[in-house]
């Protein structure tokens, strides 16, 4: 896993806004909390991670609780 980033980073950089949060209407599960994991950490670094080892696990504790899916489902999302 990536390094923890710290709150202020956290949430500057993968907080949802209205217009994010709109693109997940039609997602559920693994595939809601990996496509914004794949949105926020493509605005942050301006590439889409490689793989779960990339993100850093307080940032996908915060999308998690903003998308109400456990965190554990990334597991579950295929990354390629």
């Amino acid at each position: 896993m990536a390094r923890d980033l710290g709150l202020d980073e956290v949430v500057e950089h993968f907080t949802l806004d209205d217009d994010e949060t709109a693109l997940l209407r039609n997602k559920s599960g693994a595939t809601r909390l990996g496509f914004t994991a794949m949105l926020k950490f493509l605005l942050f670094k301006g590439r889409f991670p490689k793989g779960r080892f990339e993100l850093p696990d307080d940032a996908v504790a915060h999308l998690g609780r903003q998308v109400k899916v456990a965190d554990a489902e990334l597991g579950f999302y295929d990354f390629t």
